[in-house]
Parts: structure tokens; C-alpha cells; sequence
């Protein structure tokens, strides 16, 4: 039998993602942080967005944090990366949860 350690995000009591290092899970939660910030400052902007907008358009601007600081410092352009490796490199290490479990309750 192996043993397997499993770093969990979780955020009001909702467990959000399981990761296999410390160091990926520390970033997701990092990166939530930061939505969670963004959703308070959105809500504050005189543009109608409705609740979910809010939190997707949160979500995402986290999410690219570090494009949206150089176009915030004046940067002319964004490098577009190319995200396919990265991605297929972040699934196999990460379980999203909420689709497990939906997953289980069919």
C-alpha cells in the first residue's frame, strides 16, 4: 500500500482543489486571495456586473496577475505564452474537486 500526501485548498469550508505539493497549493490559494480582494474592489466599480460576472472577471485578472501589472506599468504589448504545455501540465498534477463530486452525486 503506498501512501499518498494530498494538499488540500479549501475556503469556507468548501474545499476548492487537491494538489500533490505544498508549493502549487500555496500559489492556488494565493491566487484566490487575490480574486477575493478583486471581487470587493469590481463591486465598487460604477459598471453594471452582475454577481457571477464579477467574481469571473475576478477569477481571470487573478489569474494573469502578472500581465495585467505590466500593462498596469505601461507596457505596450503582452507576451502571448503558450499555455497548452503548462495546462496539460497542471491537470495531471491537480484534482478539481467540484467536478468529482458532481461527478458522484450522478
Amino acid at each position: 500500500m503506498a501512501v499518498v500526501v494530498k494538499y488540500v485548498v479549501e475556503r469556507n469550508g468548501v474545499e476548492r482543489m487537491t494538489f500533490t505539493t505544498k508549493k502549487e497549493a500555496d500559489a492556488y490559494d494565493k491566487m484566490l486571495d487575490i480574486a477575493e480582494s478583486l471581487e470587493a474592489m469590481l463591486e465598487k466599480v460604477d459598471v453594471p456586473l452582475s454577481e457571477q460576472q464579477i467574481e469571473s472577471l475576478a477569477l481571470e485578472i487573478a489569474k494573469s496577475k502578472d500581465d495585467f501589472m505590466n500593462v498596469l506599468k505601461g507596457a505596450k504589448e503582452v507576451p502571448i505564452k503558450a499555455s497548452s504545455a503548462k495546462s496539460k501540465k497542471e491537470v495531471s498534477s491537480v484534482t478539481d474537486l467540484k467536478n468529482t463530486e458532481e461527478k458522484a452525486a450522478s
